[in-house]
C-alpha cells in the first residue's frame, strides 16, 4: 500500500513539475514529512511487539539470559511489595553461587528481603549503580535496576523457571 502511495505521489510531482516548481516542491516536502511520520509509527509498533525473554523464579527474581550470561534482578511485584529500597547488598564478583542460595539482601523502609539466586554459576559483574542508588530497584527494576550478572554453570536450571505469562499466573495464586 505504501509503495502504491509513493508511486502515485511521484507521478503527481513529475506532472506538476512542468507546470510549477513551487507546487512540485510543496508536494515533495509534504510527502517526505508523511513518509517520515509513517516510518516512525511503523517503528513504534514493531518495537512494542518484541518478545519478553525474562524468566522468573518463585522468589520473584528475574533473569535475562544471553548466550551463557544471565542478568538478574527482582520483579516489579517484588519491588512494590518491598516499598522504597534504601540498601542493596550484592554478591561479590568471582563468587560461585548455587541455585536457591542467599546471595545478597535488599532493605526498604518497611521490610528486608534476602536475594535468592535463580541459577547456579559465577558472578561476573554487579551493578554498582544500584549499590550507590538503591532506589533504582524501584524506579527501573527491569533496566537500570538490575542487580548482578552470572556466568551460568547449567542451562538446565533456566528451563525450570517461569516465562512472563506463567509468572503472571503464579502471582494470581496464593504464593
Amino acid at each position: 500500500m505504501m509503495t502504491q502511495f509513493v508511486n502515485c505521489l511521484t507521478r503527481l510531482s513529475l506532472k506538476s513539475l512542468s507546470s510549477s516548481s513551487t507546487n512540485s516542491l510543496n508536494i515533495v516536502n509534504s510527502f517526505v514529512k508523511l513518509s517520515a511520520n509513517n516510518f516512525y509509527n511503523v517503528r513504534n509498533i514493531s518495537t512494542t511487539l518484541i518478545k519478553n525473554d525474562r524468566l522468573y523464579s518463585d522468589k520473584h527474581e528475574w533473569i535475562l539470559v544471553k548466550e551463557n550470561i544471565g542478568t538478574v534482578g527482582i520483579s516489579s511485584y517484588a519491588q512494590e511489595a518491598l516499598g522504597d529500597v534504601v540498601y542493596v547488598e550484592l554478591p561479590d564478583v568471582g563468587k560461585i553461587i548455587k541455585k536457591e542460595d542467599e546471595v545478597g539482601a535488599l532493605e526498604s523502609v518497611k521490610a528486608a528481603s534476602e536475594l535468592i539466586s535463580p541459577v547456579s554459576g559465577k558472578v561476573i559483574e554487579k551493578n554498582s549503580d544500584v549499590e550507590n542508588k538503591p532506589g533504582l530497584v524501584n524506579t527501573s527494576c527491569y533496566d537500570q535496576g538490575w542487580l548482578y550478572k552470572v556466568e551460568l554453570s547449567s542451562h538446565d536450571e533456566v528451563s525450570n523457571l517461569m516465562d512472563e505469562k506463567a509468572y503472571q499466573e503464579y502471582l494470581k495464586t496464593d504464593h
